[in-house]
């Protein structure tokens, strides 16, 4: 709102060139393996946020190197975008990752286990780049998937 009290055009037409940038980081970077255009999304020094110590270099490296480590261990995983909410300099994503655990994951040996499992991320910007991003992923429940299907074999 401006202060007059009346919405403003210009931060709708905002919240959604931002909207597209992380729809575009999702497709590009985690579902095509081009992580080239981290560098365009994420500044230099962006920090990333987790709920469990996850030591991943900053910036778009950092970026890079998670989708690489999912990619080694769901190589055939598609990550779907449920909906997204921007105000202001932030943007909320939900997301659903689908695929097969053929490759080592959190210490786990590989379980061949077809997963789903469903995440949120928060991304804060400034001069339309990310500097901060919070992650929350149901690790819990991926990690019971695999456990599941390395049980019943």
């Amino acid at each position: 709102m401006n202060p007059g009290g009346t919405a403003d055009a210009s931060a709708g037409a905002d919240s959604e060139k931002l909207k597209a940038i992380v729809g575009r980081f999702y497709d590009e970077v985690w579902n095509r393996n081009n992580g080239a255009v981290a560098d365009e999304v994420f500044a230099a020094d962006a920090i990333r946020h987790d709920l469990r110590p996850n030591p991943v270099p900053p910036g778009p490296e950092g970026q890079r190197f998670m989708a690489s480590a999912f990619r080694s261990a769901f190589p055939d995983f598609i990550m779907t975008v449920d909906f997204m909410v921007a105000e202001d300099q932030m943007v909320v994503a939900r997301w659903t990752i689908e695929g097969t655990n053929s490759g080592p994951w959190a210490g786990q040996a590989a379980s061949g286990a077809r997963v789903r499992f469903t995440g949120v991320n928060i991304f804060r910007f400034e001069h339309e780049k990310v500097v901060e991003i919070w992650n929350y992923r149901d690790d819990l429940g991926l990690m019971q998937q695999m456990a599941g299907s390395s049980q019943a074999g």
